[in-house]
């Protein structure tokens, strides 16, 4: 079973959620270096590490890409639960979106009621969902398909998902930093998540359960 809420008077989760090259790592870095919480950084990229596959591999090797799909997911869940407090999550359930696209898993990931259960527990926390810009598509290694279409593609899964499991979300839609981080700062305030009165702890704070550096 995933963690219940402690009850306290904010926000014990905090998600980016998007396509890829939508500036989500970067403003995730902003949320822990200014209110002073654990990240989780992005579980995939230590995956693909682990399994020492490459891009490449994953683009033609479904049974492959179907155990990496399938252990980034399991990873998001294990990364969370070992938090025990207020962290802000690089992504959640956003492989779903790239699983769809190109896995034969997602018929097996929404029968398991750990994907349910993970959905309410996402439910309960504060999500943003970066919306894409052509400016912001760079290549991070890890994501195939860095074309516009496939970023709209991603998009547009997400957006699905969140619907279908009824997750409340706050769209960002700008593309200035600026304007971004006006409007986390804003959204957690009202949250009453309070600032983090030491400085930035740096790349260190970042976890994705096995403390590696995202």
């Amino acid at each position: 079973m995933l963690p219940r809420s402690t009850g306290s008077s904010y926000p014990l989760r905090i998600y980016m959620v998007g396509a890829h090259a939508t500036g989500k790592t970067t403003l995730a870095r902003w949320v822990r270096d200014h209110y002073g919480v654990p990240m989780i950084a992005e579980v995939a990229r230590g995956v693909l590490a682990e399994m020492e596959a490459k891009l490449d591999t994953l683009r033609t090797d479904i049974a492959l890409v179907n155990r990496y799909q399938r252990e980034v997911f399991h990873r998001q869940i294990e990364a969370e639960h070992k938090v025990a407090g207020p962290f802000v999550s690089d992504r959640a359930f956003c492989n779903l979106a790239y699983a769809a696209h190109h896995s034969t898993i997602l018929g097996e990931v929404f029968r398991d009621r750990r994907l349910g259960e993970y959905m309410n527990w996402v439910r309960q926390g504060i999500v943003f969902f970066l919306r894409p810009h052509r400016e912001l598509i760079v290549s991070d290694g890890v994501r195939a398909g860095l074309e516009w279409e496939e970023v709209i593609r991603i998009d547009g899964m997400v957006k699905l998902l969140l619907e279908v499991f009824d997750v409340p979300y706050i769209p960002v839609e700008s593309l200035s930093m600026q304007e971004r981080v006006r409007l986390v700062e804003r959204v957690l305030d009202l949250a009453r998540l309070p600032h983090s009165e030491e400085p930035a702890a740096g790349p260190g704070a970042e976890t994705n359960g096995t403390s590696r550096v995202n």
